[in-house]
Parts: C-alpha cells; sequence; structure tokens
C-alpha cells in the first residue's frame, strides 16, 4: 500500500486501516522506530499509570469509567 506524502509533508490513512487500528479523529498515532523501519500504532493510555492517582481522590467520590468517557463527543482539545 502506497501513501502520498503532500508538500506540507502530511498523510492521509485509507479509512479501512484506521478503522482496522481502531483510530478515530482526534486520537493520537505512535510512531516507533525499529531495527527494520517504524512501526506505526495507536497510542493508548495506559491505565495502570492511573493507579496512583487513587488515593488523592475524596472518600465516596464515585468511580471514573474512562472508557465511557472517551467514548463520549468532546472538545478535541480536551483528548489525551
Amino acid at each position: 500500500m502506497l501513501i502520498r506524502i503532500t508538500s506540507k509533508r502530511q498523510v492521509t490513512f485509507p479509512a479501512r486501516v484506521l478503522e482496522a487500528m481502531g483510530v478515530r479523529p482526534g486520537d493520537r498515532l505512535e510512531l516507533e522506530e525499529g531495527p527494520d523501519g517504524y512501526i506505526v500504532r495507536p497510542h493508548r493510555i495506559d491505565l495502570s499509570r492511573l493507579a496512583p492517582l487513587r488515593d488523592g481522590l475524596r472518600p465516596g467520590c464515585e468511580a471514573f469509567d474512562i472508557h465511557s468517557f472517551r467514548a463520549q463527543s468532546h472538545d478535541p482539545a480536551l483528548r489525551d
């Protein structure tokens, strides 16, 4: 599969590729250099890194469901 690079060095991935990767508008892609070239993968939140924040919550505070929050429509500036 070939992807064209514009004069502004931007690329457009085919929709079927982005759907297969599970990315949506506003999501980020991670570019990792490897020995044979570069690997492109969706940038995902490491939920285990959020666990230490639990101690800072007020007692009685409801649990926050990050998956349902991400599924809702929000201002793109609020995305991770």
